[in-house]
C-alpha cells in the first residue's frame, strides 16, 4: 500500500497537544513530524509524539460492546442491546435512589475532550450532578485560590519572560506550554534572562536554572513563604501596581513581615542567601512568569503553595504586561464556576464542580443512604489513577451498576457491568479544551485520519444513542432545526434562536440538540464537532473584540474557521490591558487576602513532626514524568526505548546505606501496599528521597502473552494522605521503606 499525503492532527500525550502532520499506511501512523502551520506549536514536538502509533494500533483495542456475565467473564453484545440495557440500568438506579446517586468520572484525557461535551444531556435527564476527573487530583486547590484572587485561571508568557519560575515543575519532560524545550533553551542561553526552579530533584530543567532552590521534599511552603517575605521585608514590592490593582495587601504584608526568613530557609534546606538572591532577581526583573505543577500540587501544603507562588508575581506587579502572568480566554470551561459544595457521604469539598478523587471509595464503601450506587466512567481509568488502587477496585465492585466508555479493557473496565468501545482519537473529530495562552489563544479541531475501527463508535454518537433511549427530546421538536441546518449556518442560527426562545428547556440538553440537528449537516464525518458551534458563539459574545482581532467577524465565522483550518485557529487576540477586564471581581482588582491561607502561613512557624517515620523513613514520589512516560492511554510497552521497567530512582547515599545496586531489585513498602522494582542509582535524588515513574503497571496482552511492566504507582499511595482544603492527593510525598531483594 502507498503512504498517504501528509495530514494534520495533534499529539495527545500532554496538555499542549502540539500540532503534528502524519502519513498513514494500512491504518497505521507511518510517519510523524511537527506541524509548522500550527499557530501554537509551530512545528515543535517532543520525542513522545513520534510513538503515537502504539496508541492507535495495539492488541488491546476493544471492537464490540461487552456485558459481564454472572461469573465475571464478559460476552460480546450488539450496540442496540448495549444501549437499551445501559439506559435501562441507569433509569432503574435513578428511579430507585434518585439521579444524584449516579456518579460520572472522566470526560476525556489530554486530547479527547470533545466527546465528554455530549454527556450532559444524558446525565442531566437522569438527575446526576456529582462528577470528577483527573483535574481533581491536581488542580482544584489552585482553582480555589484562583477563584478567590481574580476569578479565573492564569498562565505565564514564558516565551518573553525575563525570569521564569518553575515550582515543582520540570517542563523539559512535562512540557505544558508551547515549544517548551525551545523556550527553556532560549532562557538558559540569554545572559539577560534567568530561570528559578524550586524542586528537590536535579531535573533536566533544574540543571538549566540560574537559581535551583533544592528544597527538602514536602517543604516547598517554607521556601515560597521565605521568597515572598523577602519581597515585603526588603521593600521590593511594586507599590504602584498594588495600590492601583490589588486589595487586601496590608493583611498579607503584615503576615509576611513576621516570617523568619533564616528559620524558613533552614527548614526547607536551602541557603538563606540563595533564597534572598532569587527573590531579588524576581523583584528586579522587567517580567516574571510562574508555573506550578504536580510536584507541589500533589504534596503537603499544596493549596498553600498555590497561594504563595502567586504572591511572587502579584507583589512584584507581573501582570498585564509582556512576558508576565495573564488571565486568558477560554473556549470551553474546564471547571465549573459553581461555588464550593460538599459530597453526600464524607462532606468533602466539591471545588469547581469536582468531587475529590480521593474520597470516591469512601463515598461508595458505606451503608450511608446517600452513597453513590452507580457510575459511568468515560475515557479514564480511576482503578489505576486514583490513590490506593485496591480500595478503588473494591469500591467499584460494590456499585450496583458501572459502565465504562473506553478504547481498551482497562483496569476500570474489568470492574464494569458494561464496556462500550470508543473510536480512537484519530478515528473521529477531536479537540482539547486546554486553551490557556495569552495574548494569542488557539483552538484545534482535529479531523479523523481513519474510519472508526469496526465495532466502535465515537463518544458523541454513544451519548446521542443513550439520550435517544431516554427520549430526551421529542424528535418533532428538532425537525425545524434539521431543515435549517441543511440550508446553512445563517438560517440555522436564526432558527436556533427562535426555537430556544420558544422552548428554553432545550438549552439544558444543548450539545445533544446540536449533534442531532447541525451535526447531520456537517461534512467529512464532522458530526461530533457540532457542539463547537455553541462554544464558538459563546466565545464571540464573551470576547467580541479579541475574537475580531483574531480575524473572525462573529461566532459563525469562527466556527467555519475551526471546521476548515486543519492546523487549528487563533480564536482570540488580546491586548495586555485586557487582563484587568478578565478579572472576575466587580472592581476588576486582585483580592489578595485569603484568611484561610494567611492562617496557614502563620501556622508554618510551629514545629511540625516529619511525615516519615522509623518504619517508613523515605519519601517516595509516586508518578514522576520521564522521557518515556505519558498518560495511561499508551498501554503497549513497546513504545519505550529506555527504562522499560520504570526504575526506582534512589540517591547514592541511600543506595550505599541499603546495599542497593544499579540494575538490582528492591522491595518498596508503604502503608498502602508493596511492590518490587528495578533500581537506578542517581545523583539527581536527595538522601531520603526516591521516585517511581507514572504510566507503568498497566497490563498488556499480545498473542496470549500478558505483561505488566513496572510498578502501578497507586498500589502504594493512600486516599487518606491528602490536602486539607482541596483533597488533592500526596502522590509526591508517600512515606516508604525500601529493602534490597
Amino acid at each position: 500500500m502507498t503512504v498517504d499525503e501528509w495530514q494534520h492532527t495533534a499529539c495527545i500525550l500532554c496538555e499542549c497537544n502540539c500540532g503534528i502532520v502524519v502519513q498513514v499506511q494500512d491504518r497505521t501512523l507511518a510517519k510523524i513530524r511537527g506541524d509548522k502551520q500550527h499557530p501554537a506549536s509551530r512545528g515543535y514536538t517532543c520525542n513522545k509524539a513520534l510513538r503515537l502509533d502504539h496508541y492507535q494500533n495495539n492488541a488491546n483495542r476493544l471492537t464490540s460492546p461487552m456485558r459481564r456475565r454472572d461469573d465475571g467473564s464478559y460476552e460480546e453484545i450488539d450496540w442496540d442491546t448495549a444501549i437499551a440495557e445501559v439506559a435501562e440500568g441507569f433509569q432503574r438506579i435513578a428511579k430507585t435512589y434518585g439521579g444524584e446517586r449516579i456518579f460520572y468520572y472522566g470526560g476525556g484525557g489530554q486530547g479527547n475532550h470533545l466527546g465528554g461535551a455530549y454527556s450532559s444531556a444524558f446525565l442531566k435527564t437522569l438527575g446526576s450532578r456529582y462528577r470528577s476527573n483527573a483535574l481533581a487530583q491536581e488542580k482544584t486547590g489552585e482553582a480555589w485560590v484562583d477563584a478567590h484572587l481574580y476569578g479565573g485561571h492564569t498562565r505565564g508568557e514564558f516565551e518573553h519572560a525575563e525570569v521564569a519560575v518553575f515550582v515543582g515543575k520540570n517542563p523539559w519532560m512535562s512540557q505544558s506550554f508551547p515549544r517548551a524545550r525551545v523556550v527553556l533553551n532560549e532562557i538558559a542561553n540569554d545572559p539577560a534572562r534567568s530561570m528559578v526552579v524550586i524542586d528537590p530533584v536535579v531535573t533536566d530543567t533544574a540543571r538549566m536554572a540560574d537559581y535551583h532552590l533544592r528544597v527538602r521534599p514536602g517543604t516547598d511552603a517554607w521556601c515560597l513563604a521565605a521568597l515572598a517575605a523577602v519581597l515585603v521585608q526588603e521593600n521590593l514590592c511594586d507599590e504602584t501596581f498594588l495600590a492601583e490593582h490589588v486589595t487586601g495587601v496590608d493583611a498579607v504584608r503584615a503576615v509576611l513581615g513576621d516570617v523568619d526568613v533564616a528559620d524558613y530557609a533552614r527548614r526547607c534546606g536551602v541557603d538563606e542567601q540563595l533564597i534572598r538572591a532569587a527573590s531579588r532577581r524576581i523583584a528586579g526583573a522587567g517580567s516574571v512568569a510562574v508555573f506550578e505543577d504536580l510536584g507541589v500540587q500533589q504534596s503537603p501544603n499544596s493549596t498553600l503553595c498555590s497561594y504563595l507562588n502567586k504572591l511572587l508575581w502579584i507583589l512584584t506587579g507581573n501582570f498585564a504586561k509582556r512576558g508576565a502572568q495573564h488571565l486568558h480566554s477560554t473556549f470551553a470551561p474546564l471547571f465549573s464556576k459553581a461555588g464550593v459544595g460538599r459530597t453526600p457521604v464524607t462532606g468533602a469539598p466539591v471545588i469547581a464542580g469536582l468531587v475529590p478523587s480521593n474520597v470516591v471509595p469512601q463515598e461508595i464503601l458505606t451503608d450511608h443512604p446517600d452513597r453513590f450506587r452507580a457510575m459511568i466512567v468515560e475515557s479514564s481509568n480511576p482503578a489505576h489513577s486514583i490513590a490506593d488502587s485496591a480500595a478503588v477496585r473494591a469500591a467499584l465492585a460494590e456499585l450496583e451498576f458501572l459502565v465504562v466508555i473506553d478504547v481498551a479493557m482497562t483496569e476500570t473496565a474489568r470492574q464494569a457491568h458494561y464496556v462500550l468501545p470508543a473510536a480512537s482519537q484519530f478515528e473521529k473529530p477531536e479537540a482539547t479544551f486546554f486553551n490557556l495562552e495569552f495574548p494569542h489563544n488557539t483552538f484545534h479541531l482535529r479531523h479523523r485520519l481513519f474510519e472508526p475501527l469496526a465495532g466502535t463508535l465515537p463518544e458523541p454518537e454513544i451519548w446521542a444513542r443513550l439520550a435517544r433511549a431516554l427520549g430526551v427530546v421529542d424528535d418533532a421538536e428538532l425537525r425545524p432545526l434539521r431543515k435549517a441546518a441543511a440550508d446553512g449556518l445563517a438560517p440555522f442560527t436564526a432558527e436556533f434562536l427562535a426555537t430556544v426562545s420558544s422552548n428554553p428547556a432545550l438549552t439544558k440538553v444543548l450539545p445533544y440538540v446540536l449533534y442531532e440537528t447541525l451535526g447531520a449537516a456537517l461534512p467529512d464525518g464532522l458530526a461530533g464537532a457540532a457542539a463547537l458551534w455553541g462554544l464558538a458563539q459563546k466565545a464571540a459574545m464573551t470576547y467580541p473584540d479579541a475574537v475580531r482581532r483574531a480575524g473572525h467577524a462573529d461566532g459563525n465565522a469562527l466556527f467555519e474557521a475551526i471546521l476548515t483550518q486543519r492546523s487549528g485557529v487563533t480564536f482570540t487576540v488580546h491586548e495586555y490591558a485586557d487582563d484587568f477586564n478578565l478579572i472576575g471581581h466587580p472592581d476588576h482588582k486582585i483580592a489578595l487576602a485569603m484568611p484561610e491561607m494567611l492562617d496557614e502561613i502563620r501556622a508554618l512557624r510551629a514545629d511540625r513532626p516529619p511525615l516519615t517515620s522509623h518504619e517508613f523513613p523515605i519519601v517516595l514520589s509516586a508518578g514522576e514524568r520521564r522521557a518515556y512516560t505519558a498518560n495511561d492511554i499508551i498501554r503497549d510497552p513497546a513504545w519505550r526505548k529506555r527504562d522499560a521497567d520504570g526504575a526506582l530512582r534512589v540517591s547514592v547515599e541511600d543506595a550505599d546505606a541499603l546495599g542497593l545496586v544499579d540494575g538490582g531489585r528492591a522491595l518498596v513498602t508503604t502503608a498502602a501496599g508493596r511492590a518490587e522494582a528495578s533500581v537506578e542509582i542517581s545523583d539527581t535524588m536527595l538522601p531520603g528521597h526516591a521516585s517511581l515513574p507514572n504510566g507503568y503497571g498497566l497490563d498488556y496482552s499480545d498473542d496470549g502473552k500478558v505483561t505488566v511492566p513496572g510498578v502501578a504507582p497507586n498500589a502504594l499511595t493512600s486516599t487518606e494522605w491528602r490536602d486539607a482544603f482541596a483533597g488533592t492527593p500526596w502522590h509526591k510525598h508517600v512515606p516508604a521503606r525500601i529493602e534490597r531483594l
